[in-house]
């Protein structure tokens, strides 16, 4: 039910001319009992009235595992690139999604998923 949910959410029509952050990279390491992710995000942040203010980690049922969040705009550094350690990740899980917020568009429709090589 939850999948189904997730998939109703990422398929709603969306407005034209939202401005959603893209995510055009992930890194993850294991570190300790977590893990460590590096996003980086390309978003055309105009300052303080519109950017791209954060991003979180999901499961395949749409359960969020970890945030960061972005406290300012990056208007002279595009692509940038903010890390976020000590995510946990239950145990069996072999992909996880990351899922940019925007200040003004809210959450964006595209789910960068990460395979964890586990």
């Amino acid at each position: 039910m939850k999948k189904l949910a997730l998939a109703l959410l990422i398929l709603a029509p969306l407005p034209a001319w939202a401005e959603f952050p893209t995510i055009e990279a992930v890194k993850v390491q294991p570190s300790g009992g977590g893990y460590n992710f590096a996003v980086t995000l390309k978003h055309p942040d105009s300052g303080w009235d519109h950017y791209a203010d954060g991003w979180e980690v999901l499961d395949a049922d749409g359960n969020r595992l970890g945030y960061r969040l972005l406290a300012h705009p990056h208007v002279n550094e595009q692509p940038f690139t903010r890390s976020l350690g000590g995510v946990a990740i239950p145990k069996g899980t072999e992909k996880v999604f990351i899922r940019a917020h925007c200040l003004v568009d809210g959450w964006g429709d595209q789910l960068f998923e990460v395979d964890l090589g586990r």
